[in-house]
C-alpha cells in the first residue's frame, strides 16, 4: 500500500469522488493524507483529512469541558489571553457581535476563546474579562488549560499561531483568526477575526454549513 502526504497552501480541499464533491459547500482546511489501496484487484483512492483531537479545558466556572462534551455542535474558536493589549479587546467585540448575530442558531453553535496565557487566566480571571466585556451567551465558553498544550492545539489543529514572544505585546504572539469546525471535527474555514467583513463572510460559510450539510435553516 503506498501512501502519500500532500499540503497545499493553506486550504486543502480534494473530494474521493464526484459525490462527495457534490455534498461538500466548504473546503476542508490543513493536511491530508492519500491511501492507495487495492479493492477487487483494481486500486482504489481514499483521502484521510486532519480532525481536531480530543482535548479538554477548564472554564471560567472552573468546570473541566471535554471536547466531547461539545459533539454534535459547530464550533467557532479564537485562541487569546485576557491580558492582550492589542488584537484580542477586537476579536473578543467581533466576537460577540457574531454571536449575536448568530443567536437564532444558538443550540447548533458553540464558541470557544481559549487562552494562551493559562498560568495567568485562571477561571476567575476568564470570569472577570467575560463580565468585562458583557457577554453572558450560554453557548460560549472560555478556556484554559496547560500553556504548551494549548499552543500545540492551536498550532497544529485549529490553524492558529500562538506562542510566547518577549518582543510582542503582552509577552505572547499570536494570529487573530477564528476557526471554523464542523460536527465532525474537521476545520471547514479560518477567518481574520479582527476584519469584520470576514467575520460576516464567517457567519455567510456557517449558515451554508448548516444549511446544506446538516439540513438545517435559522429564521434569517
Amino acid at each position: 500500500m503506498k501512501r502519500i502526504v500532500f499540503f497545499i497552501g493553506f486550504v486543502c480541499l480534494i473530494s474521493c469522488n464526484s459525490e462527495e464533491k457534490k455534498q461538500r459547500v466548504l473546503p476542508i482546511v490543513g493536511n491530508f493524507d492519500l491511501e492507495y489501496k487495492l479493492v477487487d484487484g483494481k486500486e482504489v483512492v481514499d483521502t484521510i483529512y486532519p480532525k481536531i483531537p480530543f482535548f479538554y479545558f477548564r472554564n471560567e466556572d472552573s468546570l473541566v469541558v471535554k471536547s466531547t462534551d461539545m459533539k454534535g455542535k459547530i464550533w467557532i474558536a479564537d485562541f487569546f489571553f485576557t491580558t492582550c493589549p492589542s488584537i484580542c479587546p477586537k476579536m473578543t467585540g467581533n466576537m460577540k457581535k457574531l454571536n449575536a448575530s448568530t443567536e437564532d442558531l444558538k443550540e447548533h453553535l458553540q464558541f470557544m476563546s481559549i487562552s494562551i496565557n493559562p498560568n495567568h487566566d485562571t477561571p476567575s480571571q476568564l470570569k472577570r474579562y467575560k463580565n468585562h466585556h458583557k457577554i453572558t451567551a450560554s453557548n460560549w465558553q472560555f478556556f484554559a488549560g496547560k500553556e504548551e498544550e494549548t499552543h500545540q492545539l492551536g498550532i497544529e489543529n485549529f490553524m492558529i499561531f500562538a506562542g510566547r514572544d518577549d518582543e510582542a505585546d503582552g509577552g505572547y504572539a499570536h494570529s487573530g483568526a477564528f476557526t471554523l469546525v464542523d460536527k465532525e471535527g474537521y476545520v471547514r474555514g479560518v477567518y481574520l477575526g479582527t476584519d469584520f467583513k470576514q467575520v460576516e463572510k464567517l457567519e455567510v460559510d456557517l449558515r451554508k454549513l448548516l444549511k446544506y450539510e446538516y439540513n438545517i435553516i435559522g429564521s434569517k
